[in-house]
C-alpha cells in the first residue's frame, strides 16, 4: 500500500452486536446492542441515548474526513461534564454510518455489559 492510498483509504469502522453501556455519576446515559465502533469509539444510536442527560452545547470541531462534529454537555443531577458527548449531524459520505449516533468521553465509561 502507498503512502497515498494510506492517507486516503476509508478508516476501519465495525459494527458489534455486544452490548454496551455509556455510565457517568452512577447514571447510564446510553445502552445499545446497535453500535459502531469508529477510530476505537462507540457510536450509540440517539434511539438509544437518554437524552434528558444531554444539554446542547455551542462547541463544535472539524475531522479531516468525518465532518463537523457538534457537542453535547452530559447532565446529571448537578454535575455538568462540559462537551462530553459529540455527534456529526451531517458527516461526509465517509462516515455515513455515525449520522444519527452520539459518542462519549471526558470521563464517561463505555463498556460492555455482561449479558448474565
Amino acid at each position: 500500500m502507498t503512502f497515498l492510498n494510506r492517507v486516503f483509504s476509508k478508516p476501519s469502522e465495525t459494527v458489534l452486536a455486544k452490548r454496551y453501556r455509556a455510565t457517568w455519576k452512577g447514571s447510564v446515559l446510553a445502552e445499545s446492542t446497535d453500535t459502531v465502533v469508529v477510530e476505537g469509539n462507540q457510536y450509540f444510536p440517539v434511539a438509544d441515548v437518554r437524552v434528558q442527560h444531554l444539554r446542547p452545547s455551542d462547541s463544535h470541531t472539524t475531522c479531516h474526513w468525518k465532518g463537523v462534529a457538534g457537542y453535547y454537555d452530559v447532565v446529571v443531577g448537578d454535575n455538568v461534564n462540559r462537551d462530553a458527548a459529540w455527534y456529526y449531524p451531517d458527516p461526509s459520505e465517509l462516515a455515513q454510518r455515525i449520522k444519527g449516533r452520539v459518542a462519549f468521553w471526558h470521563g464517561v465509561r463505555v463498556e460492555p455489559v455482561d449479558p448474565s
